[in-house]
């Protein structure tokens, strides 16, 4: 595959993946999910590989969820809303390598699920995280919040949907949400070194105790492959079609209540 939107760099044992879609804060279409399941599939099976990085390019975002221009009702690819992010997030849990997530900057709606996904999560102080479904008329019935419940707490979780308020990096480590929080300028050097440290491992006892984890939650994703069959039929609301324009015309939803002319 000739990648376009991800940047993909094996080194010392070390796959980084890299969303590299600055111009929309690393958000993803249908295509940029297709190039990241087709790397850690490249990476997750690769012996010489004993641990993968999943990042964004620039300071501004890890990932920002999926782009909204690419959204009319559905989006532009396969999957159960023309996202296969059925696949994405099962290969991420799959692949019998530790997977950690390097952010800076925003981690928002499916960039936040991505991050919580990732076997460890590494921030910045300047990260920002948070789910934004229900300003924009969606929401990740899976993984995004059955499996955030069991990371956060039920309570949490529930308020990171109902009210989408956003969360600094040290809130987020609180929270149980990521696992360490650097200095912007030291977040290389700080994976590197937990890098070193995965690297040194026995891999397959890595390999097996990433399987006993997934089997505890693996249950989520049947949750996940009926809740996002629901997800499509409500992408074709007015409803939800009001969120998508919302956020494009950068104004408020009106969700209560229909626009006005119609």
């Amino acid at each position: 595959m000739n990648y376009q939107d991800i940047l993909y760099r094996e080194e010392a044992g070390v796959a980084t993946i890299c969303i590299n879609r600055p111009e929309s804060y690393n958000a993803f279409r249908a295509q940029t999910c297709d190039e990241l399941i087709h790397a850690f599939d490249r990476a997750g099976w690769n012996r010489s590989i004993g641990v993968v990085v999943l990042t964004g390019t620039g300071e501004k975002a890890f990932c920002t969820g999926g782009d909204q221009s690419a959204h009319e009702g559905s989006y532009d690819g396969r999957g159960s809303i023309g996202l296969p992010l059925e696949a994405l997030q099962g290969i991420i849990r799959s692949i019998p390598k530790p997977v950690i997530a390097k952010v800076r900057g925003y981690a928002i709606g499916g960039g936040n699920v991505l991050a919580l996904l990732c076997d460890l999560t590494i921030a910045a102080d300047n990260a920002i995280f948070g789910q934004v479904g229900p300003k924009v008329g969606s929401v990740d019935p899976g993984f995004g919040t059955a499996f955030l419940a069991r990371v956060v707490g039920e309570k949490k979780a529930r308020e990171i949907w109902y009210l989408c308020r956003r969360y600094t990096a040290a809130q987020a480590l609180e929270m149980g949400m990521i696992n360490a929080v650097v200095p912007a300028l030291q977040l290389d050097a700080e994976v590197n070194r937990w890098c070193d440290e995965i690297l040194a491992l026995s891999p397959t006892a890595l390999a097996i105790a990433k399987s006993s984890f997934n089997a505890d939650t693996q249950h989520i994703a049947g949750f996940s492959n009926l809740g996002l069959h629901a997800v499509s039929l409500f992408y074709g609301t007015d409803e939800s079609k009001e969120g998508v324009a919302a956020f494009k015309e950068k104004r408020k939803p009106r969700f209560r209540t229909k626009p006005q002319g119609e």
